[in-house]
């Protein structure tokens, strides 16, 4: 089942083949045209942005940037999923978040991109200057306040990652995970309600939530055995009891 389906007519750098360079019709075709940080934008001003990006595609398990590497670009994921990870001092792996369609990436840096990101799945990107994106702050006005709340928005989910982490037992943490996906996927509407789309391996999860794999594992077991998710069709997981997720989430 094709559940991320292409919408742009782009190229895998890593072949060699030439990027496409982004258009109007492109852009009114993205599946998070209408949440992502273009949605403030009317067709001339989406113009202007589609002059100095590029559409991209990479394939599952590539580095799209890596930790310390020079921060030229912000992406947009127009489609697929991606993973943000942080390394720590003694080897271990953070994984920060993973981006879905619509989502932005590269916006919040300083010089260097503070984190890697990388496909969990095969994903289409479009790319733009950072340098340029800042002067097009400067050119429309709306642009400039959706970029605000798009930093707003990032500092609250890194509030809720730290309540997550520090005060919710593990299967409170899988809940609010599951929860929350259900939500960026309905957000964009390409997953049927109550079903969540999970490309990432447990192993990813487990470090997103600051779980080991085995305790993850248990608990998508213990969630299935009392009937409030369904594990059947892999990478799909559908909620059968979205209230009882909802009241285990809040620590209920």
């Amino acid at each position: 089942m094709d559940l991320m389906k292409e919408t742009h007519p782009v190229f895998d750098e890593a072949e060699d083949k030439s990027v496409v360079r982004c258009s109007l019709t492109s852009c009114e075709k993205c599946i998070g045209r209408s949440v992502s940080m273009c949605s403030a934008l009317k067709d001339d001003e989406i113009k202007l942005l589609s002059d100095i990006s590029i559409n991209i595609s990479k394939r599952s398990k590539q580095v799209i940037c890596a930790e310390g590497e020079m921060a030229e670009y912000l992406y947009n994921v127009q489609s697929g999923c991606v993973r943000i990870s942080k390394m720590l001092s003694d080897g271990r792996r953070q994984i920060i978040d993973f981006l879905f369609p619509g989502d932005y990436f590269g916006l919040v840096c300083d010089n260097g991109y503070n984190y890697s990101a990388e496909t969990i799945t095969d994903v289409n990107l479009c790319r733009m200057p950072r340098n340029a994106i800042l002067e097009k702050i400067k050119e429309i006005p709306a642009f400039s306040k959706k970029i605000l709340d798009i930093t707003i928005h990032e500092l609250l989910e890194t509030q809720e990652q730290r309540l997550l982490l520090g005060r919710k037992n593990a299967k409170e943490r899988l809940c609010s995970f599951l929860l929350t996906i259900n939500a960026r996927s309905s957000k964009v509407g390409f997953m049927k309600k109550n079903h969540i789309f999970l490309p990432m391996s447990r192993a990813d999860i487990a470090d997103y939530l600051g779980l080991t794999i085995e305790t993850v594992s248990r608990q998508f077991t213990i969630l299935a055995k009392d009937n409030i998710i369904s594990l059947e069709n892999s990478p799909l997981v559908r909620i059968i009891d979205i209230e009882e997720l909802q009241l285990i989430a809040s620590g209920g």
